[in-house]
């Protein structure tokens, strides 16, 4: 194949030696060492697509979004086949990011997607249900895995009620990558885990965090469907999340739907004190049932102290709340 008159041919070992050190200093967090051995590499190799390929991925690192689009284009410009390539998932991503909606529909159906609408709608925001799915929040740092709901390839709006130290909040929507990171199981379904990137859109919904005394689950469940009712949501902490080890909650955990009755070997915390990093699809069944629950609530502050004396109001023999807080 010949472009601009100049054969595809495979690339030099110096532009391959220069690139793998460069993703060697990606991996160490040199981003800017990292960016000058790839400007070399394409100017080594200008007519490969992998030149600019690789400096496109480099801005995303670095949440350069305006040099990545730039890379990113001229990357499928030189592309060599019709769909599938990595380039255009990159450059969706990208194009996401910066709300270039045509730029972005453009690139998810180059990978080979179909979306719906016709030319009156290129222009404006991709909105799909592709389902639910876990993200996992802060991946550099203490990472917690939550579900959500996908947007479109590229954004996830959080469903579940993030602890405070991940700094995400409930109806928040996070840009994600495209390469999944481990799995979570519910339902017999395994769903892929996708790392997130940034926040793409806040939530002005604060999290608050209270001590629950529910006698029976039916108690807590209850007050999830006060709470959701009002077009809000709470979680049980208690069961629905737990502590798990980097190795495993980058895997697959074949039993996330919270039914076993089996204390899971994964789980760094203990039966009746689980830990705080990655969110079950449902609570967790079987265990022995503890009246004092810690509880997360999303809602306006001025609201959620009503719904809390409502919930005991329907039974004040079987509820009982304290130590409520806003934590994020």
């Amino acid at each position: 194949m010949r472009i601009f008159h100049r054969a595809r041919h495979r690339p030099s070992a110096t532009w391959r030696q220069t690139t793998d050190r460069a993703f060697t200093l990606i991996g160490d967090g040199r981003y800017e060492d990292a960016g000058a051995l790839l400007v070399m590499a394409a100017d080594l190799e200008p007519w490969l697509s992998d030149s600019w390929f690789n400096l496109a991925l480099l801005h995303k690192f670095r949440r350069d979004w305006e040099q990545s689009r730039t890379a990113g284009l001229r990357a499928v410009a030189l592309l060599d086949r019709a769909q599938g390539a990595p380039d255009w998932w990159n450059l969706g991503i990208t194009a996401t990011a910066l709300q270039d909606w045509p730029l972005a529909r453009r690139a998810w159906q180059a990978y080979g997607l179909k979306l719906p609408g016709g030319p009156a709608a290129a222009a404006g925001t991709i909105e799909l249900d592709l389902g639910t799915t876990p993200v996992r929040l802060s991946p550099e740092g203490e990472s917690e895995v939550v579900w959500g709901r996908r947007l479109d390839p590229a954004r996830i709006e959080v469903l579940s009620i993030p602890l405070p130290s991940s700094g995400r909040r409930w109806g928040e929507v996070v840009l994600h990558d495209g390469a999944p990171h481990g799995e979570r199981v519910a339902d017999s379904v395994a769903y892929p885990v996708f790392d997130e990137i940034e926040l793409w859109a806040p939530s002005p919904v604060p999290t608050h965090v209270v001590l629950l005394q529910a006698a029976t689950a039916g108690d807590r469940d209850a007050l999830e469907r006060l709470v959701s009712d009002a077009g809000y949501a709470a979680e049980d902490w208690t069961s629905s999340v737990r502590l798990l080890c980097r190795a495993c909650s980058e895997s697959r955990m074949a039993i996330d739907d919270g039914r076993t009755v089996h204390h899971d070997p994964h789980d760094d915390g203990d039966a009746f004190h689980p830990g705080h990093l990655s969110h079950l699809s449902q609570g967790s069944a079987g265990l022995a049932w503890l009246v004092e629950r810690e509880c997360g609530i999303a809602a306006p502050s001025a609201l959620v102290r009503i719904l809390l004396e409502r919930w005991v109001a329907g039974s004040p023999a079987t509820r009982a709340y304290r130590d409520l807080e806003e934590v994020c």
